[in-house]
């Protein structure tokens, strides 16, 4: 199928590893120019190189989601090497677990502002230019603790479920210009954070990360964890022409792990 998104502009959040290095990559394969940022220089120029030796375009620039006040200054380099963006993955970084009781009020509103206030900021900042062009793709990363909280998973439960209410909203007000506003969800995926949350569960529970992973396989009606480029391949249809009737939806990557409708 032909996504009709060649010479589209990109900016993924997080890009330079994870599910974000995943949804960069099948961006490009789609000859789409990819702005990958984050914090991290040498991993986005992993990611940029991942893409250039596969023939595709990419640049890395830095962005930092707990510094919205940098935010200009990113996207104009980008507006000034390829022009406006057409396509943003909102996309933040796993904060740390936590219990729902307890938690520090600091820590709750650090997270706010890094997994959601800087999400909401930096769409407001690139959607005035896709309403006036009549075309544009906002996607918004989450977790399957939107659908089913995870324990210990406090922060990343509540916080991204306001993303959801949120670009619902968003998606009912901008739909007529062309934009279109959805939200993915990822099960297990094997990336390196849940490899990381794996090992963590082991500890606590006294077990391996092995342990624990076999089991969550055979929690997953799919007998297996996801691989990032099918998660990346999904996001790329999202972002394509032949998707312009989804918008306000929330897409499951989870091979039937949710159980719930």
């Amino acid at each position: 199928m032909d996504l009709q998104i060649q010479q589209r502009v990109a900016l993924v959040c997080g890009g330079g590893s994870g599910l974000g290095q995943a949804i960069a990559l099948s961006l490009a394969q789609e000859g789409v120019k990819v702005a990958v940022t984050g914090r991290n220089p040498e991993k986005l120029a992993q990611t940029v190189e991942f893409i250039s030796r596969q023939g595709g375009t990419a640049q890395a620039w830095p962005l930092d989601l707990a510094a919205p006040d940098t935010f200009d200054e990113t996207l104009e380099a980008i507006r000034q090497r390829w022009g406006d963006i057409d396509i943003l993955v909102n996309n933040s970084g796993g904060p740390p677990p936590a219990q729902a009781q307890g938690t520090d009020i600091a820590l709750w509103q650090q997270q706010f502002t890094v997994m959601v206030a800087s999400l909401i900021q930096l769409t407001d900042k690139l959607l005035p230019a896709m309403r006036r062009r009549g075309w544009g793709r906002i996607i918004t990363s989450t977790s399957s603790g939107v659908i089913a909280p995870i324990p210990n998973l406090a922060l990343s439960n509540a916080l991204r479920m306001s993303l959801l209410g949120w670009s619902k909203t968003l998606a009912s007000e901008v739909a007529a210009d062309g934009v279109t506003v959805n939200v993915m969800v990822p099960g297990r995926i094997a990336t390196a954070r849940v490899g990381q949350l794996d090992a963590l569960k082991a500890q606590r529970e006294n077990s391996s990360a092995e342990a624990v992973a076999e089991k969550s396989r055979q929690s997953i009606p799919a007998g297996r964890y996801g691989e990032p480029q099918e998660y990346g391949a999904t996001a790329a249809f999202l972002a394509s022409q032949p998707a312009s009737y989804i918008t306000g939806a929330v897409i499951r990557v989870d091979g039937g792990l949710i159980s719930s409708l």
